[in-house]
């Protein structure tokens, strides 16, 4: 399992870190990709994934799916699926709202909130821990899976 560290000094660095997380799936051209984010309210789970969505080549607004449960951003390349699991009340609900469609191939999935759907998602191939320190934020990346090994090697 490998784990970095780095500092984001601040909003644009947060999302530059995440179009850097698309330009590596997309170099990489890989099958699919499982983030889960952790981090308190503010950390910057949103933000990240707003820099991945436009990595990943989607222009206009990104936002937070915090009453939706998932924001789908349906791209040339990619289909990229935002979650914010923080509302859900009971894993089960996932089942309900067909979970499972979104993990297929082309599918990159950011997932805020992860441990709520515990025993209904699948596995992860990156976990993405977002700290304060101070006025900047910590990023720990620890890949999971070979197709997180190969993003963060590349970190």
């Amino acid at each position: 399992m490998k784990k970095i560290t780095l500092t984001l000094v601040d909003e644009a660095a947060t999302i530059a870190m995440g179009k850097r997380l698309a330009s590596i799936t997309k170099n990489q051209q890989l099958s699919s990709l499982i983030v889960f984010l952790n981090g308190d309210l503010g950390a910057g789970k949103t933000t990240l994934t707003r820099g991945f969505v436009q990595g990943m080549g989607h222009v206009g607004n990104v936002k937070s799916p915090t009453y939706t449960l998932v924001e789908p951003y349906e791209l040339d390349d990619y289909n990229v699926y935002h979650f914010d699991l923080y509302r859900l009340a009971d894993p089960e609900e996932l089942e309900f709202m067909g979970i499972r469609d979104y993990f297929a191939s082309k599918c990159c999935c950011f997932i805020e909130w992860p441990e709520k759907g515990i025993g209904v998602l699948p596995k992860q191939d990156i976990i993405i821990n977002l700290t304060y320190s101070d006025e900047q934020r910590l990023i720990e990346l620890v890949a999971v899976t070979a197709v997180g090994e190969q993003i963060v090697n590349q970190l």
